[in-house]
Order: C-alpha cells, then structure tokens, then sequence
C-alpha cells in the first residue's frame, strides 16, 4: 500500500472509532440530557462552521450538562458515512446532524425513527432523489441548505467578468449536489452568451491534473459548493494564481483558499440556525416531518489577496472576507 494509502486509511479509522466518543465522554449512566450524533463529510472550513454554530446553539438552548455530541468525520469517504450513521444508531442518539450530502444520504437510509437533520447540503430533491419537492420532505429527515439562488452566481460572474468568453465548470462528479449546481449555473451562463465546457474529476487524486485542464481551456472557472475542493483548496490555487485565471467558487471556503468573488450564505449562521430547529424538535416543539428546509439571505464576499493578485476589480456591495 503507498504511504498515502495508508495514512489515508489509518486516519478514516481513528476517525471512526472516534465516532461514538463526544463531549459526554466519561458522562456516568445517570446522564438525562439529549445526545446528538455529528456527521460530517470531510474536513473543511465551511464543514466546521456549521458544526460549531450548530453546537453553540444547541449548548446555548440546554447548557453544558444537558447535551452531548458523539461526533465522526468520514474524511471524504462515503462508505464511512453509513458505518458512522450506523454507530449513532447503534448508540441511541436523540438525533442526528448530517453535515452535508453524503450523511444526509446515509442517515435518511439507516432511520426512519430518529430526527435527521441536514445542513450545508444545497439542493435536499437531488440529495434524497424526491422527484417532486415543495420543501417539506415528511418524513424523519429535514435540515438547512447552503443554496443560494443559482442565477444569482451567474449574475455575479456577469458583472465581474462580462468580457470573458469562456467558463471552465470544476467540480467533483460523485458530489449529486455539484452536478445539479453546474448544469444549472451552466444553463444560465449559456442564456448570457458565454461558452462553458465541464471539467469533472472522481476525487482529490485528479483535482490537480484536471484544474489545470480547465485553466488551460478557460478564461475563468466556476466551482460549486464541492465539498472535494473545499477540501483541497491549496490544489486548486497552486494551478490558478499561477495561471491568473479567476475562480467564482461556491463557498467562502472554496473563495478564502483559490477564488476571488462568491455569493453564499454564512456556514456558522446556517449550522445556528439548524440547531435552533433541533432544540424545537428535541423540545417536543416541532414535527420534524412537518418542517421545511430553510435556507439563509446570500451575502456576496471577496478574496481581496487574491483579486489584488489576478487584477480583479471588485465593485462596492461585496464583504472581504476575514
């Protein structure tokens, strides 16, 4: 096995049997408070945010004493998900955060008992493949979603770069959410006159070798929220910079490490606001069957370093990112 194989391995396992160990670790039997199970995809900044801002709300609702996480991190392996999900399961939580696409995809198939909630997942009809979506799913599974209004990120790659001819569409092909983003982001571009041509990759072993594809065939690129390269940023921007050419990325992650402009939604406030409707469901306040997805006001940011690199100019209405 390569040495990256390995300690790719020896990670995902670490972080597995970690799953079932949160803050109530050495709690005694007499614990009476609700345990939360925390799934989340892999390891990134907009990931974490949520995560933090649904715990602070959570703690913040019961106090210290009165809740407890058993927390997993499937380090971008899917199959991790489900044995993570299963370990929630198995331990009797009270409910479960699915923190982006591939735990809400295994939490939805493991319960139907358990309040499910899903943040930083974009688009729950093509997630959970509901044909017919009006925002309330009525069953176990609810949530918040990071999506902001897809022509508004085609608008924006419009009033930031109206000369460009074309636009490279970067992004994860097993992600279901980052295929549905680009055909659509793609049909708008399209309808505005710019030439888009797709540039897909399997996982963060081709990110490199098909960015630089893009940049070599585009005049700027558009990532979704992918969760891969959010993960991988580094990769991304070690092609581009040196390219100069421009990244509009879905999330501030994906904007602080390689892009220079996004519209997207604030990930603490997403993961507060998802732990605020957990508090009403574990209350007995609210019908997590009847609940609909919520969704935040978009706020458009900028990557000052990186604009002030590529020549960028960012006209008034954006926040720089910190």
């Amino acid at each position: 096995m390569h040495k990256e194989l390995l300690s790719a391995a020896l990670a995902a396992a670490l972080t597995l049997s970690l799953a079932g160990c949160g803050s109530g670790e050495g709690a005694d039997d007499s614990f009476d408070g609700y345990t939360v199970g925390i799934c989340e995809q892999m390891e990134h900044v907009s990931l974490s945010e949520a995560t933090r801002g649904f715990k602070d709300a959570l703690v913040e609702a019961f106090g210290e004493d009165g809740v407890r996480f058993s927390e997993g991190n499937a380090l971008g392996e899917q199959n991790s998900c489900a044995t993570i999900i299963d370990g929630f399961i198995a331990e009797g939580v009270d409910l479960i955060l699915a923190n982006a696409t591939w735990p809400l995809q295994a939490a939805a198939s493991a319960t139907s008992e358990i309040p499910v909630l899903g943040t930083s997942v974009t688009d729950y009809a093509t997630a959970l493949d509901l044909g017919e979506f009006d925002g309330v799913i009525g069953t176990n599974v609810s949530g918040t979603s990071d999506l902001v209004p897809l022509e508004d990120q085609a608008a924006l790659i419009k009033e930031l770069f109206p000369e460009a001819g074309t636009v490279g569409l970067l992004y994860c092909s097993g992600e279901p959410n980052s295929v549905y983003q680009v055909e659509t982001v793609r049909a708008e571009l399209e309808g505005m006159g710019y030439a888009c041509e797709a540039y897909a990759f399997t996982d963060a072993n081709d990110l490199g070798a098909v960015a630089q594809t893009a940049c070599d065939g585009s005049d700027l690129i558009y990532i979704p929220t992918d969760n891969t390269v959010a993960a991988n940023t580094e990769t991304v921007a070690n092609v581009v910079i040196p390219a100069g050419v421009p990244v509009v990325g879905g999330d501030p992650g994906i904007c602080s490490g390689c892009g220079v402009a996004t519209i997207t939604c604030d990930y603490y406030e997403l993961g507060r606001l998802t732990g605020e409707l957990a508090a009403e469901i574990l209350r007995g306040e609210t019908d997590v069957s009847a609940l609909p997805v919520q969704y935040l006001e978009p706020l458009k940011v900028y990557n000052a370093e990186n604009c002030a690199a590529l020549g960028v100019e960012i006209p008034e209405g954006y926040t720089p990112l910190g």
